[in-house]
């Protein structure tokens, strides 16, 4: 069994977004209010309290343009959180029943048939198995009823 760990948003993202910059569609992200669960964050990959102010923006966790680099809505703490650091458990954000389980190739696309909808407590297993796939460089968790990314898996 591949052994993997979970990587958050990288800080330097992070950090030009809380810097002012702009999100994956040149626009400044807006600022809202959390009213509770359902707000989590991609780089502490933590929820956002209810009351606590965030930032909705889209988010492209691939390198270059191309037809299959997707782009969605995520939230980010307002103000600064510290990057997710344990990297061997599921992280706290991965609270719904099932997520999305998909690897992508070293060019960043898709590896059809890939991708699962996979039971949260099965994700470690799921992505172990597809990285004994050559093709898989990386895989991606992201919601099953949005399609939004949650985080990246890599082989450790």
């Amino acid at each position: 069994m591949t052994t993997i760990r979970f990587h958050a948003m990288p800080t330097v993202d992070a950090e030009t977004l809380w810097s002012g910059g702009e999100d994956a569609y040149g626009n400044r992200p807006e600022t809202m209010v959390s009213d509770g669960p359902g707000h989590p964050c991609r780089h502490c990959l933590q929820n956002i309290d209810a009351g606590q102010s965030l930032l909705v923006l889209a988010y492209r966790p691939f390198p270059t343009l191309q037809p299959y680099a997707e782009t969605g809505p995520i939230f980010l703490h307002a103000g600064r959180c510290t990057r997710y650091a344990c990297e061997e458990s599921l992280p706290p954000i991965l609270s719904s029943p099932d997520y999305i389980v998909r690897g992508y190739g070293s060019d960043n696309r898709i590896v059809y048939g890939s991708g699962a909808v996979t039971p949260t407590e099965d994700i470690p297993a799921r992505a172990s198995g597809l990285f004994e796939r050559d093709e898989i460089a990386y895989v991606h968790v992201r919601s099953a009823r949005n399609n939004c990314y949650q985080c990246r898996i890599d082989r450790a």
